[in-house]
């Protein structure tokens, strides 16, 4: 039987336990060959994922949960990582793997080379994967599609690979192999600097004199880009903490986009508007061709077939406005077709 054991049982934690039990159970064989423990200093976190079943068993003792574990995974914020590798280092046991899911790399990743034994393997990850919810939120599909980061210590053995490979499989998720530099360069553009607009977004507006009245007219457009902002405040932090310089970088590029579209929409100029124009354009293309990309061939990398609907958003904004006034034949092809399609001549 393979001892796993999860550390941290919040939304990504108790998800992992979910989707490896369901693997487990799926086939009958293979139940009686894994059994999950779980560890969480939140009681209510224990008892609820006990309640769900994601894990078989809950410790509070580290050395009962780590002691007889062949696999550990850390499902813990970045900046209780290290003192989750202090607490556990003297209970691993010759040979096991310990994988992480934190949001950043760079840091665990020194941090495990330091406090670590050198009798076990380390595997860094990262699920890009979540929700705003906590706990209550966990289920077995989260990672389901999703790209999983693979970073792999210098001394980690290919069993040890292969073991964090097999959970990704069985989990669903597809296994990216990534440096930690690069890894948080990425993430810094493309994860963690949407949190930090959205609560710029969030805030700009919910500090306004205004706001009272101004909040009754929220619609769609609001709840996408705020969305992020109700996600773990002590989250946030730890991955400002961990990830500075390439989110500082990231900022940076942000503000400048920022400050010259505010120096254009001041302008009040012709040129001004169109020059406006000719970047909303740029940016709608490059957002359509992200929602068009295909992992495989028929299989889009996001979660995006709602938004590839027959009919473009102008269609429908006119279908709104004008009822059937300017109605026009439906449209076929394949959704990339249709998104290209939509787009303005540009000969």
């Amino acid at each position: 039987m393979q001892n796993v054991t999860i550390v941290g049982l919040g939304l990504i934690g108790s998800s992992i336990g979910l989707g490896l039990k369901r693997w487990a159970t799926n086939d009958g064989k293979r139940a009686a060959v894994l059994e999950v423990t779980g560890i969480d200093l939140d009681l209510e976190h224990q008892n609820y994922s006990k309640k769900i079943k994601a894990v078989d068993r809950t410790e509070w003792d580290f050395a009962g949960a780590i002691g007889n574990a062949d696999f550990v995974v850390i499902a813990v914020p970045p900046l209780a990582v290290r003192e989750v590798f202090e607490t556990i280092a003297p209970h691993l046991k010759q040979g096991a793997t310990v994988t992480d899911v934190a949001s950043t790399k760079v840091q665990v990743m020194e941090w495990a080379a330091e406090l670590l034994p050198a009798h076990i393997n380390f595997v860094g990850g990262h699920p890009m994967a979540g929700k705003a919810q906590s706990i209550e939120g966990a289920e077995a599909d989260l990672f389901v599609g999703a790209t999983w980061c693979v970073a792999p210590s210098v001394t980690a053995d290919e069993t040890a690979v292969q073991t964090v490979l097999g959970m990704i499989n069985a989990l669903g998720a597809e296994p990216l192999f990534i440096d930690p530099h690069e890894h948080d360069g990425y993430v810094g553009g493309i994860s963690h600097l949407p949190f930090m607009l959205s609560i710029a977004l969030v805030r700009a507006v919910s500090r306004d004199a205004s706001w009272r009245d101004m909040k009754h007219l929220t619609a769609g457009g609001f709840r996408d880009v705020s969305r992020l902002a109700a996600g773990s405040a002590e989250m946030h932090r730890d991955i400002c903490a961990t990830n500075r310089d390439a989110l500082v970088r990231w900022l940076d590029v942000a503000i400048d986009e920022l400050q010259h579209a505010r120096s254009l929409v001041a302008a009040d100029t012709t040129e001004a508007d169109e020059t406006l124009l000719a970047r909303f354009r740029e940016a709608r293309d490059a957002r359509a061709e992200w929602a068009t990309a295909e992992r495989r061939e028929g299989q889009l990398v996001q979660d995006t077939e709602s938004e590839l609907s027959t009919t473009s958003v102008s269609e429908q904004m006119s279908h709104m406005l004008f009822g059937n006034m300017f109605r026009r034949k439906p449209r076929t092809g394949s959704p990339r077709d249709r998104v290209e399609s939509s787009r303005p001549d540009r000969r």
